[in-house]
């Protein structure tokens, strides 16, 4: 006798936008749990800023991978690809279904289609590239990046140095490298994309940005003053902040500041997830049309 298909329901989208709501709305109707694959949420010391979910939340579905490691760990795509399926097998063991849902599209692609292992940081290069910021400034290593790899360009932080450097690095080495074998799963993905209109995604955004400060955001960031080195603090909400303690800018700016950046973050990720295969796109408000659509695919594999 066939064992039942298993059944991995992806929700995806910009930050604000509503995901947590509808992952557990869905959990709930399936009887099943969830698994976050929001890469700043794996943070113990970081609540706030990262938008985790709010105890009422945690209390109506179970939650994994929120607050699991600590800020003085490094925790990759990779790290999170092999605990996500070692977590998916012993929850398949209760239910042919299980919901995953953030809006970090690495993670979520590490665990749909598997990983491709970064190359080790290559030195010449890297001096190469950083001679050529010297005498020339980021401009010409954007352009080099978007030459080689449109998609990434498009999704990170074309203002950040060090990452277009990698950037650059990591897609020299894979235009190199063969091919990766496409990984095949054990479960059925049914990815659902989320989207509203910009006006008011970006109202959304502003909206959290000031819940947050209202909630003790700017005492959260002080308290982790001392750790603002670590790569887990290089993020939204939290480097506007330190700027503001090491009197870069007054709180205004900074608050200012969280919300252009978030929005020109929530842009990028719209980006990667629209360049996502066998994405089904529905509004956060939609969540009779999300579950019917979910049925629907679950029958269509199961006559």
């Amino acid at each position: 006798m066939n064992a039942k298909p298993k059944y991995l329901i992806s929700i995806v989208g910009p930050t604000a936008i509503g995901k947590t709501p509808l992952a557990i709305k869905v959990a709930k109707h399936f009887h099943t749990e969830i698994i976050s694959a929001d890469s700043r949420q794996f943070f113990a010391e970081m609540s706030i800023g990262t938008a985790k979910p709010n105890e009422q939340e945690l209390d109506e579905v179970q939650h994994h991978f929120i607050g699991n490691v600590s800020i003085n760990q490094l925790y990759s795509a990779g790290d999170f690809e092999r605990d996500a399926l070692l977590k998916l097998d012993e929850l398949f063991l209760q239910n042919n279904i299980v919901a995953m849902t953030g809006g970090s599209g690495l993670y979520t692609k590490a665990v749909l289609e598997g990983f491709d292992e970064l190359p080790k940081a290559d030195e010449k290069l890297r001096l190469e590239l950083q001679q050529l910021f010297d005498e020339k400034g980021i401009a010409p290593l954007q352009e080099m990046l978007k030459k080689l790899n449109p998609e990434k360009a498009s999704t990170i932080d074309l203002k950040n140095t060090q990452r277009v450097m990698r950037a650059i690095e990591i897609s020299t080495h894979q235009k190199k490298s063969t091919p990766k074998e496409k990984v095949v799963r054990k479960f059925i993905p049914i990815k659902i994309g989320l989207d509203l209109k910009r006006e008011e995604l970006y109202n959304r955004i502003n909206y959290r940005v000031d819940k947050m400060i209202e909630t003790g955001l700017v005492d959260e960031v002080r308290s982790l003053i001392k750790y603002k080195t670590l790569n887990a603090l290089q993020t939204l909400g939290y480097t506007e902040l330190f700027d503001y303690f090491d009197g870069k800018h007054s709180l205004e700016k900074a608050i200012e500041l969280i919300k252009q950046h978030t929005r020109n973050f929530a842009k990028r990720q719209l980006t990667w997830f629209r360049n996502e295969k066998e994405m089904n796109w529905f509004s956060p408000n939609d969540e009779n049309k999300v579950i019917s659509f979910i049925e629907a695919q679950i029958s269509k594999h199961t006559e």
